[in-house]
């Protein structure tokens, strides 16, 4: 039976790499901006969902994801006023 030892040549050999990441991030921040325009009504709803959008659309962006990670943080931070504007108003609406 042979027995393998290995040589100098499968040191230098590079692992099998990982495919290319997808663009999943940037499309969940792009979907949960869309989606904040719905949610923005229900405060409780809507901050989670902006701010989940913001982070995802950052981490896409710093991965090199652009366009769509762009629009996702635009339509999220977007969304985001408007969910601070409905607190407000409740807020004042209720005194």
């Amino acid at each position: 039976m042979d027995q393998y030892t290995p040589s100098s040549n499968d040191n230098q050999q590079s692992a099998p790499q990982p495919p290319e990441s997808s663009k999943g991030m940037a499309v969940a921040s792009m979907v949960l901006g869309i989606v904040g325009f719905v949610a923005w009504c229900l405060p409780l709803v809507g901050y989670p969902v902006t701010i989940v959008g913001i982070v995802l659309g950052v981490k896409a962006k710093s991965q090199g994801q652009g366009g769509m990670a762009v629009a996702g943080i635009v339509m999220s931070i977007i969304t985001l006023v408007f969910t601070l504007i409905n607190s407000i108003a409740g807020v004042l609406m209720n005194m």
